[in-house]
């Protein structure tokens, strides 16, 4: 049996370390040194950790002490450095890739800072000399942004642009490190790439908006995205050199406190004030008591390019993670990277930024273990596929031939079959059914239903016997991107198209009436779902709202027409 493989995590008891720890805890060829300043913190945390495979052994490390000293106690075969803030390591940044480099070491960090990822490279001959990996950025931001750009870029010949963006939850729990991170770049000149050409970027004062929407989920709320000094703004370009522009974002929430902050970044850009830095451990502070919103968090990589044959190509990558799953992702890679080594595929030796270590297949085992989701969705234009498919992207494909049948259509064509209506008894409840043209009540009536799509938009002229009324259905845009919107005169509901299980359910996001945006929880209550039984496509409409009640509940299925039906 070989000897067990021994890594210090330098911060293993912190925000990004211990859950690398986490990830690693059940391989029982591993011995895992817990290091940081405080050994009774080391302790503390590997003591929590009672079902543990992995050897845990708790160390007191600091990087600005004698690190040939403790490297020589410790004797790792593998360095993490998974603390920072690296905009932060003064004078001597890389103190600890040297001293490793003495003891032939490999080296891996989470620096989040593209000027320090970049340096590593410095060292390469270094490390070829000695035999060994010094990758740096081991983290989402590049490791996983730039599987994502392979993956999406796979038929491309040109790159345009590249767009990433990470919405961490409200409840996450940011590290005082990150936060510091942040408040250091806040405002200040970054070099980026736009345009072809280098620039000067300014962090948290550029600002966009955008929606992570895996096919089939329910997408995050539209965030606000402020651009961040991360090492993919430098290390993207070098990996594909004719990419013209390259942006990537930060989504906290709430969006009230993100805007306080880019308006102190803006004081920092006019120069009336110095810094942030004095006002970390505030941000901090404020990140741990004012939380609220979604209990979600994710991140998106959107590419637009050209393939060999002059076709414009846009896709996009989205990732969901429910509850406390999120802040795993950025220790995934260098998770995924240690397990790659116990299977006998160590890195190359040298000194890099590592793009190109792992593909997004590399992460699917860690995804599969924990609520963690994600998807491709082609940007397609209006006209280019059916509105559904245009939604639900890689999504499509779950769905039932009946269903997807029901979603082609790309002209007109008709369906027909049987309902049920019910209708709600308030009197309130019978004036709204009647303004919108819902159908009266009946136990069997015969339903129609003309699908006529025209600019990617579809009308549905809907028949319940000699009643009928009518919406239009739309992709929607701005902060109703990713959603289906319907539109009954003044009103407009944007849905998440959802997909679980062969059903296709119409979840209500938003909504608003004659455009003026209303809050969500003065709007009506819906159930609408599709499904396949017995070979027919059946439908589910239930519709009411807390001051009328149930307004209409209709059910039954339909078939197209012979005449007219999409193959």
């Amino acid at each position: 049996m070989s000897d067990p493989l021994s890594i210090l995590i330098i911060g293993g008891y912190g925000t990004f370390g211990r859950r690398i720890v986490a990830l690693l805890e059940d391989q029982s060829r591993l011995n895992l040194i817990v290091a940081g300043r405080s050994l009774s913190k080391a302790q503390a945390f590997c003591a929590e950790r009672k079902a543990s495979k992995a050897t845990l052994v708790p160390a007191a490390f600091d990087r600005g002490g004698d690190l040939d000293g403790l490297l020589g106690m410790l004797k790792p075969n593998i360095v993490i450095d998974a603390s920072g803030p690296f905009q932060s390591y003064g004078a001597s940044p890389y103190r600890v890739i040297e001293a490793c480099l003495v003891r032939s070491i490999a080296y891996l960090d989470l620096a989040d800072s593209a000027e320090f990822a970049a340096g590593v490279a410095a060292y390469d001959a270094a490390a070829r000399a000695k035999g060994v990996y010094v990758l740096s950025g081991v983290s989402s931001f590049p490791v996983l942004t730039a599987a994502a750009v392979r993956h999406l870029a796979r038929d491309m010949t040109v790159i345009d642009s590249v767009r990433a963006g990470v919405a961490p939850s409200p409840y996450a729990g940011v590290g005082e490190n990150v936060i510091r991170a942040i408040a250091a770049q806040a405002g200040g000149g970054v070099p980026v790439w736009r345009d072809g050409q280098p620039a000067i970027g300014h962090p948290l004062t550029e600002t966009m908006r955008a929606t992570i929407a895996p096919p089939g989920l329910i997408p995050l709320q539209n965030r606000l995205f402020s651009l961040v000094n991360v090492p993919d703004l430098l290390a993207l370009t070098r990996l594909w050199p004719g990419i013209r522009t390259v942006w990537v974002g930060a989504g906290p929430a709430p969006e009230f406190m993100h805007r306080v902050l880019v308006g102190l970044a803006w004081l920092v850009r006019w120069r009336l004030l110095p810094s942030l830095r004095p006002l970390a451990g505030l941000m901090h502070l404020s990140t741990r008591k004012v939380r609220w919103g979604e209990r979600r968090g994710g991140m998106f990589v959107a590419v637009t390019g050209a393939t060999a044959t002059g076709a414009r190509v846009s896709r996009s990558w989205h990732l969901l993670a429910d509850g406390d799953d999120g802040p795993f992702i950025p220790a995934m890679s260098a998770a995924v990277l240690i397990s790659k080594v116990l299977s006998g595929q160590p890195p190359q030796p040298g000194a890099r930024t590592a793009l190109e270590e792992l593909e997004l297949a590399d992460y699917q085992a860690l995804f599969a273990g924990r609520a963690i989701r994600s998807g491709v969705r082609d940007d397609l234009p209006p006209n280019a596929a059916p509105l559904y498919q245009r939604l639900l992207g890689s999504a499509y494909a779950e769905l039932p031939a009946e269903l997807r049948q029901m979603h082609s259509v790309q002209d007109r064509f008709t369906a027909a079959g049987r309902a049920t209506v019910e209708r709600g008894p308030s009197l309130l409840a019978r004036l709204v059914a009647s303004a919108v043209g819902f159908p009266p009540a009946a136990a069997d009536v015969p339903v129609s239903v003309q699908f006529d799509a025209a600019g990617g938009v579809e009308t549905w002229t809907r028949r319940f016997g000699p009643k009928s009324f009518y919406s239009r259905q739309f992709a929607g845009s701005g902060r109703s991107e990713h959603l289906l919107c319907e539109q009954f005169g003044p009103l407009i509901f944007a849905m998440a198209v959802v997909v679980e299980a062969g059903r296709l359910s119409l979840v209500l996001r938003r909504w608003s009436v004659f455009g003026a945006p209303l809050p969500i929880w003065l709007g009506p209550r819906s159930t609408a779902y599709e499904t396949s039984e017995g070979g027919k496509f059946r439908f589910h409409v239930e519709i009411g709202h807390p001051l009328t009640g149930l307004i209409v509940r209709y059910r039954g299925w339909l078939a197209p027409n012979v005449a007219d039906a999409p193959a």
